[in-house]
C-alpha cells in the first residue's frame, strides 16, 4: 500500500489534492501515555472508487506536514472527516490549523436521521454497504513497522468515507439543511474548543460541595494539575486522579507528613516536585479572600423548575425529532429543556438551527400561546384557547 515517507512525495500528493473538488482524511494516534495526541498516521483519499488513495507516515525521519497544511488552508478543496474533533485537535496543537474548508460526516449524518453520534462502521454498513475489519482499531500505531492489517484498516477509514459523502452531502442539498451542518461544524473550527487553560480546569472536577474555600483548593490544586501535565506531556491521572484532588481539598495538608496520610494519592505524588505543587496550591487555596472564591457555576444550581412545563417540552421535542429526523439529543439535551421551564433563555436550543426546529414552539408553549394534542400515535400543535 503506497505510504509517504518525504516531504517531497507529500507535496506531490497534496498538489494532485488541490485539483480535486474533496479529499477525505483521517488519522491515527495514540493518548494514553501522554497529555498531548502524538500523531501516528494521516490517511487520505481523492474523489472516484479507484481514486488515489494513501497513508503518511508522520514519524518518518526528515518529514514535513508543511504540504498537508497547505493543503488544509486551501479554500478549494472540501476536507471531509467522519466525527472531526481529535483529529481536529492535533491539529490545531500541533501547527494552529484547521481544515477549511471542512465536512464532518457524523454530524451531517445526524442532521440527516441517521441518530445521535453514529459511529463510522454503521455508516460504512449503511451507506457503503460494505463490512470493516476493525480488529486492528487499538494496536499501538507508534511501533514501526506497520502491519499489514493496520495499513490496511487505516485506508478503509478514508476510501468508504469517499462513498458517504457524496451521498450525504446530495442528501443535505435536497433537504435544505446544509447550514444547520456548518452551524455544528463551526464549534469544531472554533480554537476555544482545543484550548485547556489550567485556571478553569476545576470546573471540570465534579463534586457536590458548593463551600467556597474547598472550591478554592480544588481550583488551585486542578490549575496544579493542568499545567504540570502539560508542561510535561503526562496525562493528568498520572498526577493524581480527582478521587485524589476532591480528598486532598477535604483534608488540607500543609506538611509532608500530612500529604503521607493522603489514601488516594499515588505513590509518585508524595514526594518531589508534585508533593510540594499539592503543598503549594493547598496553601494558595487556603489563601484566598472570600470575595475571590469560585462559585458553582448556575447550569449545576438548583434551577427553579417548572416540571410540568418540562415534561410537555419533552413530548414537543420527540414530536419535532419524529417529524425532521433528526436525533432528539442533538435538538436539545435535558438540561436545555429544564432550563428552559425554569424562565432561561441562554440556551442551545433557542439558537441556530435549533431555534427554528424547536426553540420557537418551545418558547410559545412556555408563554401558553400552542398546546399539544395527541392523534393516534402522532402529536400535533395547535392554538392555545
Amino acid at each position: 500500500m503506497p505510504t509517504i515517507t518525504t516531504t517531497e512525495a507529500l507535496a506531490a500528493f497534496c498538489a494532485k489534492a488541490k485539483t480535486q473538488p474533496y479529499v477525505t482524511v483521517d488519522t491515527e494516534f495514540l493518548r494514553e501515555r501522554t497529555y498531548w495526541s502524538k500523531l501516528c498516521l494521516v490517511q487520505m483519499a481523492l474523489p472516484g472508487k479507484e481514486g488515489e488513495a494513501v497513508l503518511v507516515d508522520p514519524l518518518a525521519d526528515g518529514i514535513s506536514l508543511e504540504p498537508l497544511y497547505d493543503l488544509f488552508r486551501h479554500p478549494g478543496t472540501v476536507k471531509v472527516f467522519h466525527a472531526a474533533r481529535q483529529d481536529l485537535e492535533i491539529f490545531f496543537t500541533e501547527a494552529q490549523v484547521f481544515p477549511l474548508p471542512l465536512f464532518d460526516t457524523q454530524v451531517a449524518a445526524m442532521v440527516c436521521g441517521f441518530g445521535e453520534q453514529v459511529g463510522y462502521e454503521t455508516l460504512v454498513k449503511k451507506i457503503a454497504r460494505q463490512q470493516l475489519d476493525k480488529t486492528s482499531r487499538f494496536t499501538d500505531w507508534s511501533r514501526r513497522p506497520l502491519t499489514e492489517a493496520q495499513l490496511k484498516y487505516a485506508l478503509a477509514d478514508v476510501t468508504h468515507l469517499r462513498v458517504i459523502y457524496e451521498f450525504l452531502s446530495k442528501e443535505l442539498k435536497k433537504s435544505g439543511r446544509e447550514q444547520w451542518v456548518e452551524e455544528e461544524e463551526a464549534i469544531l473550527l472554533n480554537p476555544e474548543t482545543y484550548i485547556t487553560r489550567p485556571e478553569e480546569a476545576w470546573q471540570r472536577v465534579k463534586t457536590r460541595t458548593t463551600s467556597g474555600r474547598f472550591l478554592a483548593i480544588v481550583r488551585e490544586l486542578a490549575r496544579f494539575r493542568e499545567g504540570y501535565a502539560q508542561n510535561k506531556n503526562i496525562p493528568r491521572s498520572r498526577i493524581f486522579k480527582d478521587d485524589a484532588l476532591l480528598e486532598l481539598a477535604s483534608t488540607k495538608p500543609t506538611s509532608m507528613d500530612e500529604l503521607a496520610k493522603s489514601r488516594l494519592l499515588l505513590r509518585e505524588a508524595r514526594r518531589g516536585d508534585i508533593a510540594e505543587g499539592i503543598l503549594q496550591a493547598v496553601k494558595e487555596g487556603l489563601e484566598v479572600r472570600p470575595e475571590d472564591m469560585p462559585c458553582v457555576p448556575e447550569e449545576s444550581s438548583q434551577l427553579q423548575v417548572n416540571t410540568a412545563l418540562a415534561d410537555l417540552l419533552r413530548v414537543l421535542l420527540k414530536a419535532k425529532s419524529e417529524e425532521t429526523g433528526v436525533a432528539a439529543k442533538l435538538i436539545a439535551s435535558a438540561s436545555d429543556l429544564d432550563r428552559i421551564a425554569a424562565g432561561k433563555r441562554d440556551v442551545p436550543a433557542l439558537n441556530g438551527w435549533r431555534n427554528e426546529v424547536f426553540g420557537q414552539d418551545a418558547l410559545r408553549l412556555a408563554h401558553g400561546e400552542i398546546a399539544l394534542t395527541a392523534s393516534g400515535g402522532a402529536v400535533r400543535i395547535v392554538l392555545a384557547d
